[in-house]
């Protein structure tokens, strides 16, 4: 395949899960594969940022070499931040100072980089970009990864928004509305995978404020498995090629498992330096 201006890259999230994504996004850096197009989800977008900005590595050192040094998954945060992971620290220690993002770089490559989320008024998903306040693209990326129910919302210009993945976790199509004939979708579950879990109907006591949100959370299950199974039937008759685990998943949204990290950030750069080579 050749890589163009009608060609995107789809990133999926999963929280710790996105770990994959961060090892086939260094294997692309590394060969020096550039997409003009990203569209990003939660801890896709977390990963994405640092291929945007083409600095590998960062997003493995984030994900995993600091884990030991830094307790930001907990529900002390959630007490004290209002979400289950150290926003202070993912959002502002981090960028700014641990692992510094080279905004520079972002803004000079030319490339498009959109990041998911969910408008908690529409109950619809936002499509969002920023190239102009360094701030501006951190809360959109912490909006983005806003889990429900263990986060708070985020406020992106005056509307508050959560987790992308809710309505769209896989951004395939949005992306070909975009133009993009043709997609790259890095996925972080196994070929044949679908949620086990059933929804439930959100009762009005949670969200009270938000019945569109209620409505998207209630079908949140289905709208992921039919996601799956579009991107199955794209990959069969050859519109996307997707980059997977080969085996089931081991690792949870929150895992702190260092071993079990670093195989899958390693299964995920060995696939994406087999992507590489058959360009």
């Amino acid at each position: 395949m050749r890589i163009d201006r009608k060609t995107g890259l789809v990133l999926e999230g999963g929280g710790m899960r996105g770990v994959f994504t961060s090892g086939v996004l260094d294997a692309f850096m590394k060969h020096e594969v550039w997409f003009p197009y990203v569209v990003a989800v939660s801890a896709g977008a977390c990963n994405g940022v640092s291929y945007m900005s083409r600095q590998i590595r960062r997003a493995r050192i984030a994900n995993i070499d600091l884990l030991d040094n830094y307790d930001y998954i907990g529900l002390k945060h959630l007490v004290t931040q209002g979400s289950i992971f150290d926003r202070q620290l993912l959002y502002d220690e981090f960028p700014n100072r641990l692992v510094p993002f080279d905004w520079d770089t972002y803004v000079s490559t030319g490339s498009e980089f959109e990041v998911v989320t969910t408008n908690c008024l529409t109950g619809r998903a936002e499509y969002l970009s920023e190239y102009e306040h360094p701030q501006r693209l951190n809360d959109i990326i912490m909006a983005s990864s806003a889990l429900p129910y263990v986060s708070s919302m985020v406020n992106i210009d005056g509307v508050p928004m959560l987790d992308g993945g809710i309505v769209d976790s896989i951004p395939v199509q949005h992306s070909i509305e975009k133009g993009h004939d043709f997609n790259v979708v890095i996925a972080t579950r196994n070929l044949g995978y679908r949620s086990k879990e059933h929804d439930i109907k959100v009762p009005p006591i949670i969200y009270d404020d938000y019945p569109r949100l209620r409505v998207a959370l209630s079908h949140r299950v289905e709208a992921y498995n039919e996601q799956l199974e579009m991107v199955e039937r794209m990959e069969r008759w050859g519109e996307i090629v997707v980059i997977r685990p080969e085996r089931p998943m081991e690792v949870g949204r929150v895992e702190r498992d260092l071993e079990k990290l670093e195989a899958l950030y390693q299964e995920g750069f060995q696939l994406g330096e087999r992507f590489c080579k058959s360009l």
